[in-house]
């Protein structure tokens, strides 16, 4: 135990227990004394306890935990990666990286963990496997938090299996689910190393843990932290545990990725917006596992589902409308029986849940109408019977061809894996929307990646295949998106290690893609041209990230004067800095004065003027001349228009001034400000409200 340690204890009241709410004696316990993400402890206290503390010379303040939640065969393909060339050769697959994974635990005899051609992990790596937990050369740490004598690294419900195989798995051939997505798995950094960080039991994962995660992982040596889970509550950063832990893992080099979350299409939903964090929306790929249904007026409809039945009956039966949401126990009516019956999303059972409730009664198919906030995203759910979702506009054609015949009938066939819908990427419409309702002058989120319907690793057979242990499952949800982000991270790290997280997190906005397949704007879940509080700036082009030109790298000293901007005080400020700070001394900044590779400001009739740094990483002799997408009702004007490098590593200095030239106020408009070389375009987006 250090003394850092012991001075902890000491804050811990004498009496080592006290009355709760309930009655209860309650013992006054140190969980964890933290080392590096901040300076303090975790400790269960009654509140009479706290007070108790409270008078202690050096108390400075507590506050109550919050509760987290948890938010490919294909993918690392859509992303543009080949085996044997590009950045895969370029970065050697990501070796000698470790990417840190906090979640729900993992399987570690899965094949996508096996070591087979990994090199052993870096001399800097720290960490450990617990004992009893089987370690390798890929798997190379594994802990669990809390470290309680029964619980395990072991994953219970398949969600830190899954990101920690869709960031860095190894090749696994023959991975698929009901013979869908039938293929090679593979992660987006395969010759990276992997620690996971064990601390959501059933979805619950507390920030204590979190933060003693963090730590651990700061110590142990990672490269990268991939965080698939957000906080419900929006809180500012000086008492957000993944802010504030991420902020002390930049600083030693820590590359924090992070889930956008699942709360979209709702504006200001995003989550995990900290400018020194990657925040990653999702969307969908060019694959779908299509289904369809036939209705007896030979319409046609689209939808998508995992199962696929051994035999495959070619025949009508009659629809019938549940009209509700088909929770477990609702359906009795024997008039189900034989029928496809028709179920509204929503409630509180998830779709496989409706189907099997389908089932119980009798039912012989489904088809569950998503909500219309969904638009055309849809979920490829493992059903137990023949099923699909269609779309709200969909749903009500074939609720209205239900109406029109007094003998409704539909038959569902499994035409299966289809790759090449020309309109992908496509926003899911739960991603998480910005603005940053935290820090407005920070757009959020930053970027999108694959996040629908992505098929890795899973601890159980979901197809309930027992003769195999290379087990997949299919799932959606920005907790996807981000391991996603983070094995592209691992294989830039790995082509440039001594970017600095910035560098990293710049290079992949400034060349993110905005056009889809078909050469169109990325759309939305509506189908209409997404906006960048759905995209920020566009979907992870890797092949382009490595070679980006220029980048907009964020120095530690700019923080503190970005910290007093938001008008944090001296206190929460320490929070961060773990130093002394007076913002009386400090000229603070703006928000959006951040060195950041993207805008978002509020403009009223007064010019504004913000100033960027960029640093020259491509050619030595280059120039940049300065290409202008000016939002409706607003002129730019960029001093200097040209860059002029004349070696690597070079830092250039321009100003952006933005004029309001309308009457208009109350709305969002958007552009975009591009450095164009005869080999580079660095690109940022640009969001004004007026």
């Amino acid at each position: 135990m250090t003394d850092l340690d012991n001075y902890y204890l000491s804050f811990l009241p004498k009496s080592t227990t006290a009355i709760s709410s309930i009655g209860n004696k309650v013992p006054a316990i140190m969980i964890y004394s933290y080392h590096n993400v901040m300076k303090g402890f975790a400790a269960r206290l009654t509140a009479s306890q706290v007070k108790e503390m409270e008078k202690k010379p050096g108390f400075v303040s507590a506050q109550k935990q919050s509760i987290l939640s948890l938010q490919t065969t294909h993918s690392p393909s859509f992303l543009g990666l080949q085996p044997n060339m590009g950045l895969w050769k370029n970065s050697h697959y990501g070796k000698g990286v470790i990417i840190g994974v906090i979640d729900s635990g993992i399987l570690p005899d899965h094949p996508s963990f096996s070591d087979v051609g990994m090199p052993p992990p870096p001399a800097k790596w720290k960490g450990v496997c617990e004992p009893n937990f089987k370690c390798n050369n890929k798997l190379i740490g594994a802990r669990s938090f809390p470290q309680l004598d029964n619980n395990s690294p072991i994953d219970k419900t398949g969600h830190g299996t899954h990101t920690a195989s869709t960031a860095a798995g190894a090749f696994v051939k023959g991975a698929n689910v009901y013979g869908n997505s039938n293929g090679t798995a593979v992660g987006v950094a395969p010759l990276a190393h992997i620690a996971m960080y064990k601390l959501c039991n059933d979805g619950r994962c507390d920030e204590s843990d979190i933060l003693a995660a963090m730590d651990v992982a700061i110590d142990d040596g990672v490269d990268i932290l991939s965080i698939s889970l957000g906080d419900e509550d929006l809180r500012p950063f000086h008492n957000d545990t993944v802010a504030i832990g991420a902020y002390r893992a930049m600083e030693r080099g820590i590359l924090v990725s992070c889930a956008a979350g699942n709360a979209g299409p709702s504006s200001s939903s995003v989550r995990n917006t900290a400018p020194w964090i990657l925040t990653v929306g999702a969307s969908t790929v060019d694959r779908k596992i299509k289904v369809t249904v036939k209705l007896g007026n030979r319409e046609e409809f689209e939808g998508e589902s995992i199962y696929s039945p051994k035999i495959s009956i070619l025949r009508f039966f009659t629809l019938f409308n549940a009209g509700k949401n088909c929770e477990p126990g609702s359906l009795t009516d024997p008039a189900l029986r034989g029928k496809i019956v028709i179920c509204q999303a929503g409630g509180g059972a998830p779709n496989v849940g409706k189907g099997q409730a389908v089932k119980d009664v009798g039912g012989v198919g489904m088809i569950v109408i998503n909500k219309k906030e969904d638009g055309v995203t849809k979920s490829a759910d493992v059903h137990v019977l023949p099923a699909l979702d269609v779309s709200a506009t969909d749903g009500s054609k074939i609720l209205a061809y239900i109406n029109s015949t007094s003998n409704p009938i539909a038959m569902i066939t499994f035409p299966g894996t289809i790759i090449g819908d020309k309109n992908a990427p496509i926003v899911a419409s739960f991603s998480s929307r910005g603005p940053s309702k935290v820090s407005q002058g920070i757009l959020k989120p930053d970027i999108i990646g694959p996040g629908v319907n992505i098929l890795a690793a899973s601890p159980t057979s979901v197809d309930d295949n027992k003769n195999t242990k290379a087990t997949f499952n299919i799932e959606s949800g920005t907790s996807m998106s981000c391991p996603h982000l983070s094995g592209v991270a691992a294989l830039l790290k790995s082509a440039h290690p001594d970017w600095s997280p910035a560098a990293i997190k710049s290079a992949m906005m400034t060349t993110a893609d905005t056009l889809n397949l078909a050469n169109s704007p990325i759309l939305d879940e509506r189908l209409l041209r997404a906006d960048v509080y759905a995209i920020g700036a566009g979907h992870v082009n890797p092949s382009r990230a490595t070679d980006p030109g220029l980048i907009y790298d964020t120095p530690f000293e700019d923080y503190e004067p970005y910290f007093c901007g938001l008008n944090y005080t001296n206190q929460q400020i320490r929070k961060f800095l773990q130093r002394e700070v007076n913002c009386l001394e400090v000229k603070s900044i703006p928000e959006a004065q951040l060195n950041y590779p993207s805008f978002s400001i509020r403009l009223e009739s007064t010019p504004q003027t913000y100033t960027r740094i960029v640093t020259n990483v491509g050619d030595a002799i280059s120039s940049y001349k300065v290409e202008i997408a000016s939002p409706k009702g607003v002129f730019i004007k960029v001093e200097p228009s040209k860059l002029n490098f004349s070696q690597l590593n070079q830092k250039l200095t321009f100003k952006v001034i933005f004029f309001k030239t309308t009457n208009s106020s109350g709305i969002v408009v958007e552009g975009y400000l591009k450095w164009m070389s005869y080999r580079h375009s660095v690109r940022s987006p640009i969001a004004i409200e007026l």
